[in-house]
């Protein structure tokens, strides 16, 4: 059996993800109306130095109670970040590749999942964790539009709890 991967920086970069947070969710809605907000918890843990593994829950406004299984990684052969999300109010697992950009503050995960024009076609998805501080960070989640641009949808504030 081989030895076991020596963690990289970028290994290292996902440990600061590691503890428990608390979140607010702005997710705006139709223009002129009032965007939906629900709040909720996170716990992620390092799963040894090479994964982390994160379980958040929340009552969001139209779903009830939901329970949601994050997974992040790095593949040291793709040299691409990797992942996978879930949610209870939901029956897609999504997959994630992304990168960390330049500034390292800044990890973009690409995925693709079911479109929310709900015509049953796939569309290109984004959800970009920014490190604000060792304290705080932004989650952003965007869908690719037919014109070519990034429309985001949800934004999520995240803080570490003390």
């Amino acid at each position: 059996m081989p030895p076991p991967p020596q963690p990289q920086e970028q290994h290292c970069w996902l440990q600061q993800l590691v503890g428990e947070w608390t979140y607010v969710v702005d997710a705006p809605t139709a223009p002129g109306a009032e965007p939906h907000k629900h709040e909720g918890v996170e716990r992620v843990r390092a799963i040894g130095e090479i994964w982390i593994q994160g379980e958040s829950t929340a009552d969001i406004p139209g779903v009830g109670r939901a329970t949601m299984q994050l997974t992040l990684g790095y593949d040291t052969q793709k040299k691409r970040f990797v992942g996978t999300w879930f949610g209870s109010m939901m029956n897609y697992l999504w997959i994630y590749d992304g990168e960390l950009d330049s500034s390292g503050t800044v990890l973009t995960l690409n995925a693709e999942g079911p479109s929310m024009a709900g015509e049953g076609k796939m569309a290109k998805y984004q959800d970009i964790i920014t490190i604000v501080s060792p304290n705080e960070r932004i989650l952003g989640s965007q869908q690719l539009q037919p014109d070519g641009t990034w429309k985001r949808f949800m934004t999520a504030t995240y803080k570490r709890k003390t």
